[in-house]
């Protein structure tokens, strides 16, 4: 009886529910000008993952991301309108904006940068 109140308790709670919070790991991009202000958690964008599918002039040429972190202006509504992120974020290509905890799945707090970025400070400077 112990262990069914047990397991109750942590289902009722949202711990088998609840999306984990997401640490930033070597080349992620934490980006969080809004979120944190919003009431959303910062999202964490796994930027290899994504640079070992496609070649960079997908997303920095074809979708418009600027070649600087910090340098684009992303706003939901831009991607729920197929902009940005949402070119293939689509529910059709990959999963859509209505997805909101597998993007914005940061722990709150957590600042704007690239991880690890530190020790190549860039594109170009190897």
């Amino acid at each position: 009886m112990k262990d069914v109140c047990f397991l109750l308790f942590f289902f009722l709670t949202g711990f088998f529910t609840a999306t984990p919070f997401a640490y930033a790991e070597y080349g992620d991009v934490v980006i969080n000008k809004r979120s944190d202000r919003e009431g959303m958690r910062p999202v964490v964008f796994p930027h290899w993952f994504h640079r070992i599918r496609y070649q960079c002039k997908v997303c920095h040429h074809e979708l418009g991301f600027k070649m600087r972190a910090g340098a684009n202006e992303v706003l939901m509504a831009d991607i729920v309108e197929g902009k940005f992120c949402g070119m293939c974020h689509n529910n059709e290509i990959a999963w859509g904006a209505e997805r909101c905890d597998l993007c914005h799945s940061g722990k709150p707090g957590l600042a704007s940068r690239i991880y690890g970025g530190h020790e190549t400070s860039g594109p170009g400077r190897w």
